[in-house]
């Protein structure tokens, strides 16, 4: 009896909140409504709730439902339909998503509660409905929780499945939270997340690796700010198909339409194509970006730097129209007249000697590296400019290759074995063998021993060239066990035991070279060589025969001395 009587009064309750639905409740409610979200097959997902929290179409509902979902639509109090465009935000922990929609005519919306609910406070629950009346559930406020400067709300109300992400307001017609799942539908505890939390959602620059975002398929906003969006752009570039990285790029200049880099970057993504509309597309797009610039030299710079990095990219292909090396050259010198900057210059520089114009890319490096971008690489850049001149003095480019071996930070990492390599070279060419073996071990260094066996064999000929016999015996046995079929490594090893005069090792050596290749006429007369050496002329002849029958043109001296 006592059950029953207290159903009876829990209705009566009820009834009055409805009956007393306060004045704003009529206006309230048509910010709410259905949510239904489709998956991949476009089946329904689910249905849910949310609402409307500004004017401009953004909205909150739960992030289940959203999560694998590819697209959603909601179906507001009057029966209309309308997309969901974009998510703003999630958390999947809160259970919230923020997204927004097109916007209805007139469209209703909920204005944030200004302070948060006490204690005691009586709330309403806002549901969904389509009907003319407003059906309004009502409750107390039993605990507030702080989630930073927001509040996570304990209700004396029951709700449901049905009531999931329904707004809870308080007196003054304010949405204080959105209802979340509850444990269990008989329980007379509801909680509700506060509204500010799931409005101060946002997309930054690095919610591409937002693990709650990735697993809803509709599109995500782009950051309010055009830097942060442009750092979500290039951080989206290698996580996205071709098709979305262009459907995003397109969103960002629908926000931003004067983004200079933003013409650049879409440009940048045609000028991959061959399709000659897509490239038309493409250079639309460099001149718009010449054209919304505020900073000219900026952009022709980006210009020329686009247009020289697809002439380089073709490979000797025909470009497409104007796209060449004298155009990307007449930008870069609009923005050196401009501006003056150093990476200006150095793109001047790249250009002309792409040209074959040495002699100018050499002024413009020069130039760089008397400014405070001067690097290791601008002097690298420098070194082989110079290399390349005609009459040019080995040692003015071995200068240069010091300046830039200066400018790396200790202790070398990979970062700086290119340059000790390419000085070792350089040494070597100049006949500096013992500095260039130096070189050659902090490249090693560099790269923690991981090198190929052509290193051994470059180093073991710098290691030859200045007597350091069994370093270069070691390296060329270190080049042959990782590449045992190169017959070339083993008449070199055989060469290193004739030079130090091991005359049986050496000739062993050639033998089992001339086994792997019978038709390796230097093994013939290296081998004939040891034989004379040794005294066995007869076999030294033959060998000698056999590498002028095939071709030696060293050989004659040999059998001059040692077969007449």
């Amino acid at each position: 009896m006592k059950k029953t009587l207290w159903i009876m009064t829990c209705c009566l309750i009820a009834q009055l909140a409805s009956a007393q639905a306060p004045k704003w409740a009529d206006k309230a409610k048509k910010a709410v409504f259905s949510v239904v979200t489709y998956d991949k097959e476009n089946k329904i997902k689910g249905t849910g709730n949310g609402f409307y929290i500004d004017a401009k179409g953004a909205a909150l509902s739960d992030y289940t439902l959203f999560e694998g979902a590819e697209r959603a639509v909601i179906i507001n109090a009057d029966g209309k339909q309308l997309d969901v465009n974009r998510i703003l935000g999630a958390n999947s922990m809160y259970d919230v998503v923020k997204f927004n929609t097109a916007i209805d005519k007139k469209q209703a919306t909920l204005t944030l509660a200004a302070q948060p609910a006490k204690v005691g406070e009586t709330v309403y629950l806002l549901p969904y409905s389509t009907q003319k009346a407003t059906t309004l559930q009502s409750g107390k406020v039993t605990a507030v929780d702080s989630i930073g400067s927001h509040f996570y709300y304990t209700l004396e109300m029951k709700t449901g499945e049905k009531t999931i992400s329904c707004p809870i307001m308080n007196i003054n017609g304010e949405v204080l939270g959105l209802i979340q799942k509850n444990a269990s539908d008989d329980s007379m505890e509801s909680y509700a997340l506060g509204a500010s939390y799931g409005a101060s959602l946002s997309i930054s620059a690095l919610s591409m690796n937002d693990g709650a975002l990735n697993k809803i398929g509709i599109k995500k906003a782009l950051p309010d700010t055009e830097d942060q969006a442009l750092v979500f752009l290039f951080m989206s570039a290698e996580q996205m198909d071709r098709d979305s990285y262009l459907s995003l790029l397109n969103d960002f200049l629908e926000q931003y339409p004067n983004s200079m880099e933003g013409y650049i970057r879409r440009a940048n993504y045609y000028m991959l194509s061959e399709d000659e509309a897509q490239q038309a597309l493409a250079d639309a797009d460099l001149k718009k970006a010449l054209d919304v610039a505020t900073a000219k030299d900026e952009a022709n710079y980006q210009v020329a730097k686009a247009i020289y990095g697809h002439v380089l990219s073709l490979q000797g292909k025909e470009p497409y129209k104007e796209w060449t090396l004298d155009k990307a050259l007449e930008l870069a010198r609009n923005a050196v007249q401009t501006s003056g900057q150093p990476l200006h210059i150095q793109l001047e520089g790249d250009i002309l000697f792409a040209q074959g114009n040495y002699a100018e890319a050499f002024v413009s490096y020069d130039k760089v590296n008397q400014s405070p971008m001067a690097s290791a690489a601008t002097f690298y850049s420098a070194a082989k400019t110079k290399q390349l001149m005609e009459g040019s003095d080995m040692n003015e480019v071995l200068a240069l290759m010091d300046k830039a071996i200066e400018k790396l930070n200790k202790p070398y990492l990979g970062e700086a074995a290119p340059y000790f390599y390419e000085r070792a070279e350089l040494r070597a060419q100049a006949g500096k063998f013992r500095e260039a073996v130096i070189d050659y071990n902090a490249f090693y260094d560099a790269v923690s021993g991981d090198v190929t066996a052509l290193f051994y064999f470059q180093r073991e000929q710098a290691e030859m060239q200045c007597r350091m016999y069994q370093q270069a015996l070691n390296d060329i046995n270190k080049a042959i066990e990782m590449a045992p079929e190169d017959v070339d490594f083993l008449v070199e090893k055989g060469s290193v035991h004739l030079r130090v005069n091991q005359l049986d090792e050496a000739v062993s050596v050639f033998r089992k070279a001339l086994t792997m290749d019978d038709k390796y006429a230097a093994a013939y007369r290296m081998l004939g060589y040891c034989q004379a050496l040794q005294n066995n002329t007869k076999e030294a002849c033959a060998n000698f025969a056999k590498a002028k029958e095939l071709g030696d043109e060293v050989v004659d001296q040999l059998i001059e001395k040692y077969c007449k």
